[in-house]
């Protein structure tokens, strides 16, 4: 989450509130690891539950990589957030909590939430951990509504956030498709003659363009944006427009577009940069999806 849409988080309730935020949709069967650098939010990841009994084999696969993350992030303390019920998430975050802690993380509390209802696996004080959890609401959040005055959103789970970049289809896709047939023929054409500078000046143009149209709140036509998705692939065109893209929210909704739209074929370089500009916002779990569901 960026330094603009930075939240207030004073409890763990304030955290839990937060979490969707953070990943951009709202966790069910799901760990969470939040990591912190000093007292600021760094990094938060979310996995499936696995089937308990498989708790060890998944950690084995899993905490490696999550463990970089976190390293990577200058994370020096964690939280685990569970969402689920006890049979499900017990067995992984006893399994996930003593291995952060052996690679040097101090683990700042390991929470499991349900019906609205938070326990804590490491507070044993009935006054402020009682046995029957704690209940928050987040309709009635503060954090809540800090959230919304800073613009901030949140889908219902992660197939809404899968939707929201998943491809065209209908007669916009048979437009594409067919721009795509004719910006094919005509990057032929200029490869053909050997004119790869043309080439590459041509998508260093649409790349300037794209971003220009993006910038006042406009789209490409489907002509451009088919003679874009055929160029990126050139590694010196794919690299200009990974220069021009930074933390502005529109660049994540100039990659989401074209993401969406591209010929199926030509998906994965704006996916690739769709992920860099949700990475550089701070939206980690859109990052995820661009990177593997396109």
């Amino acid at each position: 989450m960026s330094d603009k849409h930075r939240l207030p988080v004073t409890s763990p309730a304030d955290l839990i509130v937060a979490v969707p935020y953070l990943l951009g949709f709202h966790p069910t069967d799901s760990l969470v690891l939040v990591g912190l650098a000093g007292t600021r939010v760094a990094v938060a990841s979310r996995t499936d539950l696995p089937d308990p009994a498989e708790a060890v084999d998944w950690a084995d696969e899993l905490m490696p990589q999550q463990l970089r993350m976190l390293g990577h992030a200058d994370v020096t303390t964690a939280i685990v957030i569970g969402y689920g019920p006890t049979s499900r998430v017990t067995p992984v975050v006893d399994t996930v909590t003593p291995r952060l802690r052996d690679a040097g993380f101090d683990v700042f509390d390991a929470l499991r939430v349900t019906d609205r209802r938070y326990y804590s696996y490491l507070c044993q004080e009935p006054t402020c951990c009682p046995i029957d959890g704690v209940p928050f609401d987040p309709d009635r959040s503060n954090l809540t509504l800090h959230a919304i005055v800073a613009g901030c959103s949140t889908l219902p789970d992660r197939q809404a956030l899968v939707a929201s970049i998943a491809p065209i289809d209908g007669p916009a896709r048979h437009a594409v498709t067919r721009a795509t047939y004719k910006a094919r023929a005509r990057r032929r054409a200029l490869s053909a003659e050997g004119r790869r500078d043309t080439l590459i000046r041509a998508g260093e143009g649409i790349v300037r363009a794209t971003f220009a149209r993006y910038a006042a709140d406009q789209v490409l036509t489907d002509d451009e944006l088919a003679w874009l998705t055929v160029l990126l692939p050139i590694t010196a065109i794919r690299d200009a427009a990974w220069r021009a893209t930074d933390s502005q929210s529109w660049h994540v909704a100039l990659w989401s577009d074209i993401t969406r739209r591209a010929h199926p074929d030509l998906a994965a370089p704006p996916a690739s940069l769709l992920a860099f500009a949700a990475w550089r916002t701070g939206a980690g779990a859109l990052a995820s999806v661009a990177s593997t569901e396109p």
